[in-house]
């Protein structure tokens, strides 16, 4: 699938965001949520670290701040764009915001919940569904990700 250039656009900002992350300590991975018009309501980096919060990943706090945005717990018809491939606890956190489509860049083999480990996004078996657009500019967030952990190792 040939992602849109808006998605090119937004996945530009996640990946600003995750490389702040990754300055500031935390895991890389930066996300964006954009309404129907591709108007920037929410974003956010992993935080987990800083507010000492397991549920703070960059999905969960792009989230909560377009749902604060907005007034609503509902997004439907909003794009999440994210650096990451999402876990299991933000993929079922972007089903029940209603998101309707999710742009990733790299895949998660460990953890993934949107095709890789897991594929809970496209679960017929749920009521809510998300288009999925994954691998955007998958290179880059990619090399965020094994920089990072390099860093840990070395």
């Amino acid at each position: 699938m040939i992602p849109a250039l808006s998605d090119l656009t937004a996945m530009g900002r996640a990946l600003v965001l995750a490389e702040a992350a990754g300055r500031a300590g935390e895991v890389p991975v930066g996300a964006i949520v954009t309404d129907a018009a591709g108007v920037v309501i929410g974003e956010g980096q992993n935080l987990r670290e800083l507010e000492h919060d397991p549920t703070a990943h960059a999905e969960v706090v792009a989230m909560r701040r377009a749902a604060a945005s907005v007034g609503s717990w509902n997004l439907t018809g909003c794009t999440l764009t994210v650096t990451l491939e999402p876990c299991l606890m933000c993929a079922g956190t972007l089903l029940q915001a209603h998101v309707s489509r999710l742009v990733f860049g790299a895949w998660d083999e460990k953890a993934g919940a949107a095709g890789s480990m897991y594929d809970v996004v496209r679960d017929r078996r749920l009521p809510a569904r998300a288009e999925v657009v994954p691998g955007v500019r998958e290179g880059e967030a990619s090399a965020l990700l094994r920089t990072f952990f390099a860093a840990r190792r070395g």
